[in-house]
């Protein structure tokens, strides 16, 4: 994968979403284990079981800046998703977003994203049991009001639709405007008071919305949530992002072929929640965000921060980090949540037999059992050219030992295993102190361990070894880059995650698989990205994270709507 011979990012919600919570499932494989608040607008009128909210700044300002971040293309791919989005809720029905809906709207507004029935559904528990229909979601936006007047002239002259029609109904004393006829295009509005419009994708929503205006359980109202806003909150934010966790999972188990059995399920109600406050840097976005269990839960979290020297062990043009204070409560940590979680993506079953057909050895009992102690598993990049060479980065797994004599026998016993495999093992010297080499048979691939102190280390792929023994002089954690990204307040920690993604994802450094062009336009906008996680309480973990964006000179002006209207001229494009 890494042979040398093989030849801005204007973040939408949506997408900032999805990048974040891809990267935090890759990290938390490795390193995881009320009312009265300033709350975002809309969060009193939005169900309490709502799987995820988003809200959203309406202010011209931060829109801004949003669009300096990118490249010329991921900028001009942002602006025609602006355009969709346009077009679909305001131009199809003949609305403009600055000349009728931003002289009313308020300073933020909500998305969330609902399930369309109330229980929370059961997967089935076995491969066997017949399929249960999927279930669906709507979005309702809420958007406050904050000028009553303006906002009343508007609804008081409704368009004239170019397809389709308009009912009125009425729900609990909520007069409701629908459009019926129009192919995937139906919404449902409803005005609440003098506080909110809400626009949703289905009546049941509507009257959802409108039954916790009346006094069903909010979102405000759900346990720890205030709370937990309050640890993230950030002047000037752009917006905050909330998952209601057991809501989320469930829906998407019941969504997915995998068997979920309901203990399982009742592990997932142990969590509650996770929110992050995103804001806008200079250099990019970032992301404040915290995760949290229910007040009563029988989890509990391990308040253990140890991982503060991995950064110093590596050089500063480390491609990549993942670090963690103590990797066997990790593993352990994982083994209980991976049959519950419908997202995990290694099998740690898989793990477990892979080894033992390989090698013969126990994972949890002749390795994992001695590695309590601080860990990093990092990409480095070769020394120098050398057409000789293989590789053009080498992998680097670093673990301090809680117990050296099982750990002495358990590497002597894995260098027994290796000679049978056909490989050269031999001792060299590394940094004055000695170190194992095996090398496969044809010279494909080599392996050198050693330690350092109590710190056991393990390479695979380029020659990398003098990178780290002895310790780099000039250390990740010196790194201009990395401390632009991994910029954390939180000390002590519990681990980081950092890529350096230009160097990671340009061809001519590493042969990695090539991504589909609707994603390599927003990996072509990153520098790069740092997580820090740190656990504050026994039901509570902090996180924080960057995205390092490129900047480009060039800005590309919004598609004029796809569909005509006599309010919106095509010069027009929406503020958000």
């Amino acid at each position: 994968m890494f042979k040398k011979d093989k030849s801005s990012l204007l973040f939408t919600i949506g997408a900032a979403t999805l990048l974040i919570g891809l990267g935090f499932i890759t990290y938390l494989i490795v390193i995881s284990r009320g009312p009265g608040k300033d709350l975002p607008a809309g969060a009193t009128v939005v169900p309490q079981d709502t799987m995820m909210a988003i809200s959203i700044s309406t202010q011209e300002s931060e829109w801004k800046r949003l669009r300096e971040f990118g490249t010329p293309e991921s900028k001009a791919s942002f602006e025609k998703f602006l355009a969709e989005v346009r077009d679909r809720l305001l131009a199809t029905n003949g609305y403009g977003y600055q000349q009728d809906i931003q002289p009313w709207v308020g300073n933020t507004i909500m998305v969330a994203f609902l399930r369309n029935k109330l229980a929370i559904p059961v997967p089935p528990s076995s491969p066997n049991a017949p399929p249960r229909p999927p279930i669906q979601q709507s979005v309702a936006i809420i958007l406050p009001i904050a000028n009553p007047i303006r906002a009343k002239e508007l609804l008081a002259k409704p368009r004239p639709l170019n397809q389709g029609k308009m009912v009125e109904r009425n729900y609990k004393g909520v007069q409701v405007t629908e459009t019926q006829g129009i192919p995937d295009r139906n919404f449902s509005v409803a005005v609440l008071g003098t506080n909110y419009l809400a626009i949703t994708t289905d009546p049941t929503a509507t009257d959802r919305i409108i039954d916790t205006y009346k006094g069903e359980p909010s979102l405000a109202k759900t346990p720890g949530y205030g709370d937990a806003l309050e640890q993230v909150k950030s002047p000037g934010a752009f917006g905050q992002i909330y998952v209601n966790i057991p809501v989320a999972a469930a829906f998407a188990a019941v969504n997915s072929a995998r068997a979920f059995s309901p203990e399982n399920l009742e592990k997932l109600q142990q969590n509650q929640g996770f929110a992050t406050t995103v804001t806008l840097d200079t250099d990019g976005i970032g992301f404040k965000s915290i995760s949290w269990l229910k007040p009563d839960s029988k989890k509990k979290i391990a308040v253990e921060n140890n991982a503060e020297k991995m950064a110093n062990r590596l050089p500063n043009n480390t491609i990549m980090m993942v670090s963690g204070g103590n990797l066997q409560r990790l593993w352990q940590d994982y083994l209980l949540g991976a049959d519950a979680n419908p997202i995990t993506p290694i099998d740690p079953q898989v793990l477990r037999t892979a080894l033992k057909s390989t090698t013969g050895m126990d994972l949890d009992k002749d390795l994992i059992n001695w590695m309590a102690g601080e860990f990093s598993l990092s990409l480095i990049p070769a020394p120098a050219p050398n057409p000789k060479d293989k590789f053009a980065a080498g992998f680097v797994f670093m673990v301090e030992t809680n117990n050296r004599r099982a750990a002495d026998k358990s590497l002597k016993q894995l260098d027994d295993i290796m000679k049978t495999k056909g490989f050269r093992v031999e001792e060299i010297q590394a940094g004055g102190q000695p170190a194992i080499k095996w090398t496969s048979r044809f010279g494909g691939i080599t392996v050198t361990r050693g330690w350092m102190k109590d710190v056991a280390f393990l390479t695979v792929g380029a020659p990398v070894l003098d990178a780290i023994v002895p310790a780099p002089k000039s250390p990740l954690l010196s790194s201009e880059l990395f401390q632009t990204t991994v910029r954390s307040q939180l000390k002590p920690h519990n681990g980081n995650f950092f890529i350096d993604t230009e160097t990671a994802f340009n061809p001519k450094n590493l042969a990695l698989p090539e991504f589909p062009p609707s994603q390599k336009i927003w990996i072509d906008a990153m520098r790069s990205i740092g997580v820090t996680a740190s656990v504050i309480g026994d039901r509570t973990t902090r996180y924080d994270a960057f995205v390092n964006l490129k900047k480009s000179d060039r800005s590309t002006p919004s598609p004029s709507p796809s569909l005509p209207s006599p309010s919106l001229p095509s010069s027009a494009s929406p503020r958000n």
